[in-house]
C-alpha cells in the first residue's frame, strides 16, 4: 500500500511528537504504526531496514524513519520522515535552551522531568519485549542478543565489533536452501556516484561556506559536528564520551555540569538523543552572542548532524533488497537485529540505573567492568513514579502520550510536596 502524502504527514508528524524513550521506543513505535496498524511495511522488511540502519553511522531510528519514508514516496517520502522524526524535538531543545539560559537548572521543571524519566523506563521495557518477540525467532538469536548484551555491558567492547560479529555468525553457520527466486538489480553505479556527490554537496558546501566567510565559532560547531556525525555508530550514547570531553575541556563551548544538564534535557524531549548537539551549540551560541547567534549555532548543528543521514540512507536504501535476497546476508542481518537486543537492553539497564540511583561506582573482576549501584542512592520518588508508569501501561493500557503527560504533572506536584 502507498500512503498519499497527507497520509505520509500526517502518520510521521505523529511519530515525531511521541517519539520519546530513545531509540527502542522510538523503533517500537514505529513498528506499531507502520506494521501493525496499517500495512505499510511487512514484518521482514522493516527488520531488514533496522539492520541496515544499525550498521550506519548515526541515529539509527531516525535513518529507519528516513528509509521507510524513502520505501513508500521514494527521496520525497525519505526527506519527509526524517525532517519530521528530528524538527518536533528540535523545537522542544530549542524552547529548554531559552529557559535554561534564563532560569538556571529549573528544579520545577527538573521535578516533571523526573517523572517522564521513570516513565521512559518503562517505555523501554515495553519496546524491548514487542522487539525481541519480532527479532528473536530461535534459541541461537537469543543467544546472539545474550551475548551482544555481555559482551557491552560487562567487556565494553565497541558496538561495530558486536555487531560485525553477530553478522558473521549469522554468515557463516547459515544452513538453508538458496533461494529460487532471482536476485533484484543492483542500482547503476553512475546513480549511486551522482547521489553520493549531491548530498556531500549539500552537507558540507555551507559549512565551508562558513569557513570562508570567518564564521570562526559556526564553522568550529559546524565542522565538529560533522566529524561526530560520521563516526556515531550504536547510537548517540557510543559518541558522548568522546563529544563530551571536546566540547567541555578542548573548546570550552560547555561546563560539564552544563553537559550533564543537556544530556538530561535531551533524553527528555521526542526525537534522537543526538539532539544533545543542538542543546550544546545552542547553549554555546546564547552565551557567547545572545538569542541571534544561539538560532544560528542550533541550525548548524541540526544540519551538521542529520543531513548526513539521508546521505548515508539514500546511498545504501536501494542495495537492501538486493542484499535480502541473497540467503547468506539475509543470515548476517538477522544476526545483526539479534545482537541490536541485546545492546537495547544495555541501554536500557544504563538509563534505569541513571534514572534510580544517584550514585552508580564501577565494580571491576578482571576483564569485566559493571556499574554497581549504591543502594544508598536510591531515589524512592523515581521509583515510585517507575512503578507507577509500569502499572499505567502494562495494567491499564493507557497509551504512551497520556502516560508522558500524567508523570509529569505527578512528577511536578511531588515536588511541593
Amino acid at each position: 500500500m502507498t500512503p498519499s502524502t497527507a497520509e505520509l504527514v500526517r502518520v510521521f508528524g505523529r511519530i515525531g511528537l511521541l517519539s520519546f524513550g530513545g531509540p527502542a521506543a522510538q523503533i517500537s513505535l514505529m513498528h506499531q504504526e507502520l506494521v501493525e496498524n496499517r500495512p505499510w511495511l511487512d514484518e521482514q522488511t522493516y527488520l531488514r531496514a533496522l539492520s541496515l540502519c544499525m550498521l550506519l553511522p548515526g541515529p539509527e531510528a531516525m535513518q529507519l524513519a528516513t528509509y521507510a519514508g524513502w520505501r513508500l514516496r521514494g527521496v520525497t517520502g525519505g526527506l519527509i520522515a526524517g525532517a519530521l522524526f528530528v524538527l518536533p524535538g528540535a523545537c522542544v531543545i530549542a524552547i529548554l535552551v531559552g529557559l535554561y539560559a534564563a532560569y538556571g537548572d529549573l528544579p520545577l521543571v527538573q521535578a516533571g522531568f523526573l517523572g517522564v524519566k521513570a516513565t521512559v523506563i518503562v517505555i523501554v521495557l515495553q519496546a524491548l519485549r514487542n522487539l525481541s518477540r519480532k527479532a528473536l525467532t530461535d534459541t541461537q538469536h537469543r543467544a546472539i542478543a545474550g551475548l551482544g548484551f555481555l559482551a557491552i555491558f560487562a567487556l565494553n567492547l565497541p558496538f561495530p565489533l558486536i555487531i560485525l560479529a553477530a553478522a558473521i555468525w549469522g554468515y557463516v553457520t547459515f544452513d538453508g536452501q538458496p533461494r529460487a527466486e532471482a536476485i533484484t538489480p543492483a542500482p547503476k553505479v553512475t546513480g549511486t556516484f551522482r547521489t553520493a556527490a549531491f548530498w556531500l554537496l549539500i552537507w558540507l558546501g555551507p559549512l565551508l561556506a562558513l569557513t570562508l566567510t570567518g564564521q570562526k565559532l559556526l564553522s568550529d560547531l559546524g565542522w565538529f559536528f560533522a566529524r561526530l556525525a560520521v563516526v556515531t555508530f550504536g547510537g548517540a550514547y557510543a559518541v558522548l564520551a568522546y563529544m563530551t570531553q571536546t566540547v567541555v575541556d578542548k573548546y570550552h563551548w560547555v561546563s560539564t555540569d552544563q553537559m550533564i544538564d543537556a544530556l538530561g534535557l535531551a533524553e527528555t524531549t521526542p526525537g534522537p538523543l543526538i539532539l544533545v548537539t543542538q542543546f550544546v551549540a545552542m547553549l554555546t551560541g546564547q552565551m557567547t552572542g545572545g538569542a541571534s547567534l544561539a538560532i544560528a549555532a542550533g541550525a548548524v548543528a541540526l544540519w551538521a548532524t542529520f543531513v548526513p543521514c539521508f546521505l548515508w540512507i539514500f546511498l545504501a536504501a536501494p542495495y537492501l533488497d538486493q542484499l535480502a535476497a541473497r540467503p547468506r546476508l539475509s543470515a548476517a542481518l538477522h544476526g545483526i537485529t539479534a545482537s541490536v537486543v541485546g545492546v537495547i537492553l544495555n541501554l536500557s539497564v544504563w538509563f534505569s540505573l541513571n534514572v534510580l540511583f544517584q550514585k552508580i561506582p564501577e565494580a571491576s573482576w578482571g576483564p569485566v567492568t559493571l556499574p554497581w549501584p549504591d543502594l544508598t542512592s536510591l531515589n524512592p520518588a523515581a521509583l515510585l513514579l517507575a512503578l507507577l508508569a509500569g502499572l499505567l501501561i502494562f495494567r491499564f493500557k493507557f497509551g504512551m502520550a497520556t502516560t508522558l503527560a500524567i508523570m509529569a504533572a505527578i512528577g511536578t506536584g511531588l515536588h511541593f510536596v
